[in-house]
């Protein structure tokens, strides 16, 4: 039941915030459980038995650290419950596609050729592997309680605004909301302005933009110009950030509205002036569990250079795997990688000394080069994109291009390059800064109404247009 979804805008939405408000403490979570469990099951049905089974057999394993800490049977109670959660991932997610690789060197050496298994992957399973994995390895650590009542690790698990696309909210930064709090009106006021924002770049921007970079990428080889494969990446790099960010503001608005303080999930990433710099603006959630769970584990950059870019390769090869069972992901995480050991080994204090236009206009280069990556399905589809960039695309002249550009995408491109940065937001600021309360009332008042117009025609748009799922679904 996506957020897009009239089901969901007009009916599941309001009733579950109606009954969550109307009930008392202790019926809480009880509801907000049944609704999440409801809320994944109207998709993905199927699978309600193995979430709700895998989820308590890591409450089981949990339970274990708690009852048996500063054992020796602790650490490998915890390898087994990790290991179970990526089992599980590595056979839904990657079965398929190492089946497929085996079978690319077979052919080459002549062996059999093992069958490709049809596994249907189940929604969000990277998201909530990430969180049972959290929740385990938090326990372990101490930095957390265990849950002793199995139905508020089922909440943390499938609270519906996080349970298909997240963001990643590791368990120690919630384990105290999901026993206590105390949602207030503004609280709620917050939470639906942050999830109007939300839709809005959903409807309004990423799914206009998308119209454009979808038609670039499925042009022929032959049909594609160098004008389209720019226009097309443009618009790609908007999409890919209005869509997930829109969805993670969505998100955390929703968890507002009961009462949950989700952390930021991004920070204007494309005002970088470093690789390194977007990263700690990008999908911030996935970069503190990598962080947190596997880098610092790894030994961070404590020892040394050369095993400070060991780390880095193997957290973002993985990164990219994570992202999907393609070898165009798998090229991404490795591209990224590259780029920040190569900063680290020198490259970013040369950077550093580029006029500053500079430094964002080449990051912001490098990062779209590698959403080519990320977008083709393939990487030959990727080459003939890089190919066409470089100038070797089709000869079809301008016009081709131009009629790609209609006046809704170029409102939308003008949109998403403006919302990119932070300037609006430093504008109203400044704004309430200097004027009088009563003038930055009004000021606020007029926000209020943009954000209510903008959710408006964001309905409007839901409730005319066609399915359009959310990137990071696939994911």
């Amino acid at each position: 039941m996506p957020f897009t979804e009239p089901a969901f805008l007009f009916f599941f939405l309001p009733a579950t915030l109606a009954a969550y408000h109307l009930l008392p403490g202790r019926a809480k979570n009880p509801l907000l459980t049944a609704a999440s469990l409801l809320f994944y099951a109207v998709g993905e049905w199927r699978f309600v038995p193995w979430l709700l089974g895998s989820t308590l057999a890591t409450y089981a394993v949990a339970r274990g650290l708690e009852a048996w800490r500063g054992r020796p049977v602790t650490v490998p109670l915890l390898a087994l419950g990790v290991v179970t959660d990526l089992g599980l991932l590595a056979w839904f997610k990657y079965a398929g596609f190492f089946a497929r690789a085996v079978d690319g060197l077979a052919g080459v050496l002549g062996a059999p050729l093992l069958p490709v298994p049809a596994v249907v992957l189940p929604l969000g399973i990277s998201f909530f592997t990430f969180h049972k994995i959290s929740y385990k390895v938090d326990v372990y650590r101490g930095t957390a309680a265990v849950r002793k009542n199995p139905l508020d690790l089922l909440l943390y698990i499938l609270f519906f605004p996080q349970l298909i696309a997240g963001p990643i909210v590791r368990y120690h930064d919630i384990a105290e909301e999901l026993v206590e709090r105390h949602p207030r009106l503004a609280d709620l006021a917050e939470g639906v302005r942050r999830f109007g924002v939300g839709l809005a770049k959903k409807m309004l921007v990423a799914n206009t933009v998308a119209t454009v970079a979808d038609a670039a990428f499925a042009l022929e080889p032959s049909r594609l110009s160098t004008g389209a494969a720019w226009l097309g990446i443009v618009c790609y790099t908007l999409q890919i950030y209005f869509d997930f960010s829109g969805y993670s503001d969505m998100a955390i608005g929703l968890a507002r509205m009961f009462g949950f303080r989700f952390l930021e999930n991004f920070d204007y990433p494309y005002t970088a002036r470093s690789i390194t710099e977007f990263w700690r603006r990008w999908h911030l959630s996935l970069s503190r569990w990598f962080r947190d769970y596997l880098y610092l584990p790894l030994g961070g950059n404590r020892r040394g250079p050369l095993r400070t870019y060991l780390n880095l390769a193997v957290v973002f090869l993985l990164c990219g795997l994570w992202h999907g069972a393609s070898w165009t992901f798998v090229v991404w995480g490795a591209y990224h990688g590259a780029l920040l050991i190569l900063e680290r080994a020198g490259w970013g204090e040369r950077l550093n000394r580029l006029p500053e236009w500079l430094q964002h206009v080449s990051t912001l280069l490098l990062v779209a080069m590698g959403w080519v990556l990320f977008r083709a399905d393939t990487l030959t589809q990727a080459g003939v994109y890089f190919r066409a960039l470089a100038g070797a695309g089709a000869n079809d002249g301008p016009f081709e291009t131009l009629s790609l550009l209609t006046p809704g995408v170029a409102l939308a491109l003008t949109a998403g390059l403006i919302g990119s940065a932070p300037t609006v937001a430093e504008l109203a600021a400044r704004g309430r800064q200097s004027l009088g309360s009563r003038s930055a009332a009004v000021l606020g008042w007029a926000g209020n109404g943009a954000v209510l117009a903008l959710l408006v025609l964001s309905v409007l748009q839901v409730a005319s247009g066609t399915y359009n799922p959310f990137i990071y679904f696939r994911f």
